[in-house]
């Protein structure tokens, strides 16, 4: 077997040696004897088409009848990918590479790179994103990428598992976690490509929400040249301050550590909030356009005698108020961190449920106790607001990515497409557009702006997906159109299944644009809408539902 060695900096940056420069590429197999500081090949396998990872003797029997002649493959193709296995993919083929890179000491990032054979590859790469503090490989977006034809990378930010006790006195882990750890695989994954297919990867993109959408903010602002393009769903960039907006929810909904506010009362909040501002954008079709225009004051289901099952006692109201309002400076009443969007209390399938009621402690206490103070039994009772946050702030900020100054990106010719969910029930939605805002006043303003960054806001959308409004869309489409073809994107056309059948359809249109029934036709129809300027007057034509 051969034995490259590959010369690079240490921060894995420019290529450096003339044998990255062959003009083959090398078997898949030959990768794992490569010598490159401070990373190690654990292994390097092409995996035949079919279930991945296979699962015992069932997933094994799949793999084969999945493979290119095998006789599911040849009488339904691509068919059956619900049929594999808990957290297995029907896949095809691809070489994997499992990697991990020690960039300092006290840091461990493992990686893996899926790479498509020559006739299934598109010539592109596409770094997906994490979701949380979780320190796991994302499986499930790399299969997706695979299937497009991208070459594909996922890593586990330098820790496992989901606890925040790796970064207790491991400051390196921190940083990995932060925003090392992308950029190394990042840089790490287009030497592989080059190596294993004979060229660069024509395009790189990354795709990312959540956790993930942080991630990719710090990408755009951190390392503007390694990715021609960006998506950042739903982005936790703002994330100490997340942090201390989620310890300020969790207070206001319990008292004495005892909950205030019952989960079963959020859907009545809810309701009552769509029926006071479903019709402000002229329709009437179970969503809140955009609820910074709602006006819903909690105090309206103020029980009016003993506690009921729709209605909400004085403790509840204001807790609901406190949620709503968001965390301010308790000495100037500057806003810290923004209330959660009036609507995104129960979404269904979303709630306040997971992040602020149903904790047995404030979500992310860890944060304090093994990030911010070092002290494992500190008490949440405890917290200075001001004092605090402007001591994290000085401590940790790198673990944030809100820098609005992207000309290198926008210098590099970088793309940025951002997306969010109006009824966002975990990242506040209102601070995903004062980002955006504050990218536009850096950059001089929208026209400048929107050539290289766009938001997109779904009303009815909770975090990532999901929610009574449309929200599924091809973000990657709209995002390789726009750096392949400069064909910038003016809508996303969005749509709602039930039961795996589409029963709406809307177009979101590029912050602050919003979208306007024409007046003809059903309201369940993208087609039947345009994106205008939001202080354009409603279309007063009643809607007709088909």
């Amino acid at each position: 077997m051969r034995r490259r060695s590959i010369l690079m900096a240490c921060a894995l940056g420019p290529w450096m040696s003339s044998a990255v420069a062959a003009a083959v590429g090398t078997a898949c197999d030959e990768l794992v004897s490569m010598t490159i500081p401070n990373v190690e090949i654990r292994s390097a396998t092409v995996v035949p088409a079919g279930l991945f990872p296979p699962r015992g003797a069932i997933g094994t029997l799949l793999q084969k009848l999945f493979q290119p002649g095998g006789t599911i493959a040849t009488i339904l193709p691509g068919r059956f990918q619900r049929f594999g296995a808990t957290n297995s993919f029907v896949l095809p083929e691809f070489c994997r590479i499992e990697a991990t890179a020690r960039p300092v000491q006290d840091s461990e990032i493992n990686f893996e790179l899926w790479i498509p054979p020559p006739g299934n590859w598109n010539g592109k790469f596409q770094g997906v994103g994490n979701g949380g503090w979780s320190g796991d490989l994302d499986y499930a977006a790399m299969a997706r990428a695979l299937r497009q034809g991208y070459a594909t990378a996922s890593h586990d930010t330098g820790h496992s598992g989901g606890d925040l006790k790796f970064g207790q006195r491991h400051p390196e882990k921190v940083v990995d976690y932060a925003y090392r750890a992308v950029h190394v695989m990042t840089d790490t994954s287009k030497l592989l490509i080059r190596v294993q297919t004979g060229r660069f990867a024509e395009r790189a993109y990354f795709v990312g929400c959540s956790a993930g959408g942080h991630q990719a903010l710090s990408e755009a602002q951190r390392y503007p040249e390694d990715y021609d393009g960006i998506i950042a769903g739903a982005p936790a960039n703002n994330r100490i301050r997340q942090i201390f907006g989620l310890l300020w929810s969790w207070m206001a909904t319990h008292q004495n550590g005892k909950l205030v506010l019952p989960a079963a009362k959020l859907r009545v909040i809810t309701q009552a909030v769509v029926e006071a501002c479903d019709s402000i954008d002229g329709l009437k079709d179970g969503l809140v356009d955009d609820p910074r225009a709602c006006r819903f004051d909690a105090a309206t289901l103020l029980c009016k005698g003993a506690d009921e099952a729709n209605c909400l006692t004085a403790a509840q109201v204001e807790a609901v108020r406190k949620v709503h309002d968001g965390l301010k400076d308790p000495k100037t009443g500057t806003q810290i961190y923004p209330g959660w969007s009036v609507g995104s209390e129960d979404i269904g399938n979303q709630s306040w449920r997971t992040y602020i009621l149903d904790p047995p402690e404030p979500m992310r206490v860890q944060f304090f106790r093994y990030f911010l103070f070092d002290d494992p039994t500190w008490d949440w009772n405890t917290i200075q607001w001001d004092r605090d946050l402007a001591y994290a702030e000085e401590k940790l900020g790198f673990i944030a990515a809100i820098e609005p100054n992207l000309t290198p990106f926008e210098r590099h010719g970088g793309k940025l497409l951002i997306y969010a969910g109006w009824s966002d029930p975990i990242v506040a939605a209102e601070d995903t557009v004062a980002y955006y805002e504050a990218v536009t006043n850096a950059s001089g303003g929208p026209v400048r702006t929107l050539r290289f960054a766009r938001l997109f806001m779904a009303p009815g959308m909770g975090h990532c997906g999901g929610g009574p409004g449309p929200n599924q869309f091809d973000a990657v489409a709209a995002l390789d159109d726009w750096v392949t073809h400069e064909h910038a994107p003016d809508q996303l056309i969005a749509s709602h299944t039930t039961d795996g059948q589409v029963d709406r359809s809307r177009p979101l249109c590029p912050y602050p644009q919003v979208a306007r029934f024409k007046g003809l036709g059903s309201i369940d129809a993208a087609a039947n809408f345009g994106c205008v300027n939001p202080s354009a007057p409603a279309n007063g034509t009643p809607a007709i539902r088909r």
